[in-house]
C-alpha cells in the first residue's frame, strides 16, 4: 500500500459533537419532558407543604364541636387540629382515675388528675382519656383521685381542648408506677376492662375541674402556618429525580462516545 492509498486518519468524536446527534437530541427532549414532570409533581408537593388552609382559625378553634368530627378512636390527630375544643358525652369509670405528675399550670408545677371516660353511643366499647383538674401538691391530687374512685359517676358531657398524645416515659426508678407524661397508650394499661376497647390515641383537657382541683391552665392554639415537613421532603425529592434524568441523558452520552473511541482504537490495532 503507498502513502497515496493509506486512509485519513480518523479523530473520535468530542462529547459535544455526540450530544449534538439526533438521537441525542431526542433524547435530550425526552429527558426534558421526564424531568418537566419531575418539577411540577415537585411544585405540587411544596404547595402542599405550604398549605395554609388546613390550618384552624383561632375563632374555630374555640367552638367546641363533637369530637366525632375531629379526629377518630385510634388515629393521630393532625397537627392543625390541636387545641381544638371539642365535647364528648360518657361516663367516668371509678377506680380510673389516676395520677400524672410533673405537670405545669401557669408557672407552677404540680399533679393532674386524670380519668377515663367511657364514652355514650359508640357500636363498640370507646374510651378517652380526659385531664380532669390540677393539684399542687401530691396529697391533694391523690385526695381528690380517691374521692373520685369511690363515688358513682353520672353520666356527663366533657368540653375542653382536644391535644395529642405526648407519647409514654420511663417512670423513674424510685417510683416504677409514677407516670410523668399524659399518654393515653399508658394509662390504658392500668384502666379497668381495657379488653377490646377502642381508645383515642388524643387526650382532652377539661375546662371544667372536679372534686378540689383546679382548672388547667389551656391556651389556644397560635395561629400561623402549618408546615408538612414530609411534603417538603418529597418536594425536594422531585427536585433530585429531575436533576438524575439530566444526568442520566449525559452518562449515555458519555458512554456511547467512549464505546467509539475503543471500536476506533481496536480497528486501527486491527489494520
Amino acid at each position: 500500500m503507498t502513502e497515496s492509498d493509506e486512509l485519513p486518519e480518523v479523530f473520535p468524536p468530542t462529547l459535544r459533537e455526540v450530544m449534538l446527534r439526533p438521537r441525542w437530541l431526542a433524547m435530550l427532549g425526552l429527558c426534558l419532558a421526564v424531568a418537566g414532570v419531575f418539577a411540577w409533581l415537585g411544585q405540587w408537593q411544596l404547595g402542599r407543604a405550604l398549605d395554609t388552609s388546613a390550618t384552624t382559625p383561632a375563632q374555630t378553634t374555640e367552638q367546641a364541636l363533637p369530637i366525632a368530627q375531629i379526629v377518630d378512636p385510634g388515629e393521630y390527630l393532625n397537627s392543625p387540629l390541636e387545641g381544638q375544643k371539642v365535647e364528648v358525652t360518657g361516663r367516668f369509670v371509678p377506680g380510673d382515675f389516676l395520677i400524672v405528675t410533673q405537670r405545669m399550670n401557669g408557672d407552677e408545677q404540680g399533679f393532674w388528675v386524670t380519668g377515663q371516660l367511657r364514652v355514650a353511643d359508640t357500636s363498640t366499647p370507646t374510651s378517652l382519656a380526659v385531664a380532669i383538674g390540677w393539684a399542687p401538691t401530691i396529697e391533694k391530687a391523690r385526695d381528690a383521685a380517691a374521692a373520685l374512685n369511690a363515688a358513682d359517676q353520672a353520666t356527663t358531657t366533657v368540653t375542653g381542648r382536644i391535644v395529642a398524645d405526648e407519647g409514654p416515659k420511663l417512670p423513674p426508678r424510685s417510683d416504677p408506677d409514677e407516670m410523668q407524661t399524659m399518654s393515653p397508650a399508658a394509662l390504658v394499661s392500668r384502666w379497668h376492662d381495657n379488653v377490646d376497647l377502642d381508645v383515642y390515641r388524643a387526650y382532652v383537657v377539661s375546662e371544667h375541674p372536679l372534686d378540689s382541683l383546679v382548672a388547667i391552665v389551656s391556651r389556644p392554639p397560635e395561629a400561623g402556618e402549618s408546615i408538612n415537613w414530609l411534603n417538603l421532603f418529597y418536594a425536594a425529592e422531585w427536585a433530585v429525580f429531575a436533576g438524575f434524568a439530566f444526568y442520566l441523558w449525559y452518562r449515555l452520552a458519555r458512554d456511547a462516545r467512549e464505546k467509539e473511541i475503543e471500536e476506533l482504537e481496536e480497528g486501527r490495532a486491527a489494520s
